[in-house]
């Protein structure tokens, strides 16, 4: 696959120069996310019991984006959040970014896409102006970031004021169920790795970042710190993934 050509923003984003490269750390993850593109919407399908695009759709619906605004999806992946935006509101401007070229390629191919902006950026110093956007969107983004507080900052600075952050996540299991939830997680990611996509390897660092994530309180309390209010939260499937949204004050 080549990655999509960068096409010319419209309605309100103001495009800026790139101002760094990933981390080393970042790199790899790069590259883990390259190598496991071409079965990313079956392996999400699978490890979710088909519950994936219905949560997108719910993260979608949250960011309230109004008649005619913008909206920012962040690591799109494939662009399965940044699509069921456009169905939700279609003449909203959508653009959507991550550092991997071939999943946008990918999310490039899919029907619809043509109406969305698609661009490699890094969220760590995403390359638009501030207070470009009315919404920002994003799934499983911060459990593959060094510094979330950081993240969110660049997501903050990019929203227009009273603008929405909606979220998708993993959440670490609490309870009576959490030793058996975290077995099976750590049983069945790596198998379904290993069966599915033939890259055991990859999939066994998503179980870590699954498992090794913050509860949605400490997010919630980032969330605070970086200047973000009406900050609420419910969790999904035996709580190990979380949908969570703010509003910038």
């Amino acid at each position: 696959m080549t990655a999509p050509a960068q096409w010319q923003f419209d309605r309100g984003a103001t495009q800026m120069p790139a101002r760094g490269t990933p981390s080393s750390k970042g790199q790899e993850i790069q590259r883990t996310f390259d190598r496991i593109t071409d079965y990313y919407d079956l392996m999400n399908r699978l490890m979710t019991l088909g519950r994936h695009a219905a949560w997108c759709r719910e993260v979608a619906a949250g960011a309230g984006v109004p008649p005619g605004g913008s909206m920012l999806d962040i690591a799109t992946g494939t662009g399965v959040i940044a699509l069921a935006a456009l169905k939700r509101f279609p003449n909203a401007t959508i653009h959507a970014v991550d550092f991997s070229a071939r999943m946008l390629a990918a999310a490039a191919t899919k029907p619809g896409a043509s109406a969305i902006t698609w661009q490699q950026a890094d969220a760590n110093d995403l390359p638009f102006g501030d207070e470009s956007f009315d919404a920002v969107t994003h799934g499983y983004l911060l459990r593959n970031v060094e510094d979330v507080e950081h993240v969110l900052e660049e997501q903050y600075r990019v929203l227009k004021p009273g603008g929405r952050v909606v979220m998708l996540e993993t959440c670490p299991p609490r309870g009576p169920l959490r030793h058996p939830v975290e077995l099976g997680v750590r049983v069945v990611i790596p198998l379904l790795g290993q069966v599915v996509a033939r890259d055991r390897r990859s999939y066994a660092y998503l179980q870590e970042s699954t498992l090794g994530f913050m509860p949605p309180q400490e997010v919630a309390e980032i969330l605070r710190r970086v200047g973000f209010g009406s900050i609420a939260w419910k969790k999904r499937f035996l709580s190990t993934h979380m949908i969570i949204s703010a509003s910038k004050r």
